[in-house]
């Protein structure tokens, strides 16, 4: 495995838990890979520490009282609190699993054989019969952009600032510079977002694109679409964008947020023969195999989802039908997370897809000031169950959440869309009171009355 990110540690432990003799080549100095060190785990304990150090959900009780600030030293000590214990428990399934971890950087020299090199030197060679590329990807940097470790930042570099600033430039709606745009906001930094698109994550289903945006807005945060950035400078402490519409803009700090890219730069792929395609991802098969056969690929290396819950299992995948062990196709539908302020995820169709494939649908909807658990947390109630369905057989399309709790409870829907539930399933269900998920009763309820009615 080359990569010790979510695929491979996956694809690692499976190997050896079919009997395999494995090793797992990382080239930076821990364990874990993006996702571990700068990417996934790093935000969302950056996310829980912010909720929890500012008091957010304390807010509707408390108002402005229960304010206080939050410096980067509060933030860093969770934060390394965390991954210190995520590296000690991956080191430590390593060893139960007799995995061989080997520190260095991999080049391919045959489609079978391996170099490991440290500091330019060659450290292992080692020859396998089949082997898991899982490098994972790294934020796509313009060579134009004056990249510096205080003021223009990516999302890996921004993990390392010293205070928290006064004013934000975040460049990208997508899923990163918006979780990070709304941290900031949240720790009473004034952040601009700008974008080409006319929404933040536009990929979103649009009412709930819509309600985000209304609830970041009410925190501080500001969003400009169809701004394309062209001209980007420090001067002095700060950082200014220039963008096509002759707009500039200047803030204390800069986020490039525009984008990630696969690491395949330094393995010497080509002596592979691995085929690499036009937006730089190694294309695979359903079976996550390359071009070459006993060569496979998972995680962010392949491009889409690119999400740690599927490279985790794309690798697991790989490697069963690497060794000939039973195996299934990788899921149609799975549930996505955003771990904005608030959170949001959703597995199936948005209502937009539904309307362009012509299919007859009808929403149920459920608001989160009318759960109770909404108001005994004491969160925001800005949030809603979305739940998409048939409107003559009532089978499930699509569960879309916004607020508190979202990325927990989509679950429910995530399981019942697999098993081929109906809109009815969650009416004939006795939920726990008071909790979020009973939203999906009061949903489904609101569902079933328009079909009924014929509204």
């Amino acid at each position: 495995m080359i990569g010790s990110g979510p695929a491979g540690q996956k694809a690692a432990i499976q190997a050896a838990k079919l009997g395999k003799s494995v090793a797992m080549i990382e080239k930076d100095l821990v364990p874990g890979g993006y996702c571990l060190n700068s990417g996934t785990i790093p935000s969302k304990a950056l996310r829980e520490a912010i909720i929890d150090l500012t008091r957010y959900n304390e807010r509707s009780f408390y108002g402005s009282s229960c304010l206080r600030d939050v410096t980067i030293a509060d933030l860093t000590y969770r934060l390394n609190t965390v991954l210190e214990a995520e590296r000690a428990i991956l080191l430590r399934q390593f060893k139960k699993n007799r995995i061989s971890y080997l520190k260095g950087a991999a080049c391919f020299q045959t489609p079978h054989t391996l170099f490991v090199k440290e500091s330019g030197k060659i450290t292992h060679t080692l020859e396998a019969s089949k082997i898991l590329i899982c490098t994972g990807s790294e934020p796509r940097n313009p060579l134009h952009v004056p990249f510096d470790d205080e003021v223009i930042l990516d999302s890996t570099r921004l993990l390392a600032i010293k205070d928290v600033p006064k004013t934000m430039i975040v460049l990208g709606g997508g899923v990163i510079g918006s979780e990070y745009a709304s941290f900031f906001a949240t720790l009473g930094c004034k952040v601009l977002v700008l974008d080409k698109k006319e929404r933040l994550l536009a990929n979103l289903d649009a009412e709930i694109g819509t309600h985000l945006q209304v609830g970041l807005k009410d925190i501080g945060l500001e969003f400009l679409p169809g701004k394309i950035p062209v001209h980007i400078v420090r001067r002095g402490q700060k950082a200014i964008v220039k963008c096509s519409d002759e707009t500039t803009y200047m803030a204390d700090v800069l986020l490039y947020a525009l984008g990630r890219e696969a690491q395949v730069k330094s393995l010497q792929i080509e002596k592979a023969h691995v085929e690499i395609n036009d937006r730089g991802y190694i294309p695979v098969n359903e079976h996550f195999q390359t071009n070459v056969p006993h060569i496979y690929a998972a995680g962010d290396v392949i491009g889409f989802p690119a999400l740690a819950s599927t490279s985790m299992e794309q690798g697991r995948l790989a490697t069963r039908h690497a060794f000939g062990a039973k195996t299934h196709p990788f899921p149609t539908f799975f549930p996505i997370g955003i771990y904005t302020i608030p959170e949001i995820s959703y597995c199936g169709y948005t209502e937009e897809e539904l309307i362009l494939k012509g299919i007859n649908y009808e929403i149920g909807r459920a608001y989160y000031y009318e759960i109770a658990r909404s108001h005994i947390s004491g969160s925001s109630h800005l949030g809603m169950f979305k739940i998409l369905f048939n409107r003559e057989t009532l089978e499930l399309l699509g569960i879309h959440i916004l607020g508190r709790n979202a990325t927990e409870v989509i679950h429910i829907g995530q399981v019942a869309m697999s098993f081929k539930a109906t809109l009815d399933y969650f009416v004939d269900q006795v939920f726990n009171y008071p909790t979020f998920a009973e939203g999906y009763r009061i949903a489904a309820l609101n569902g079933l009355n328009k079909v009924k009615s014929g509204a």
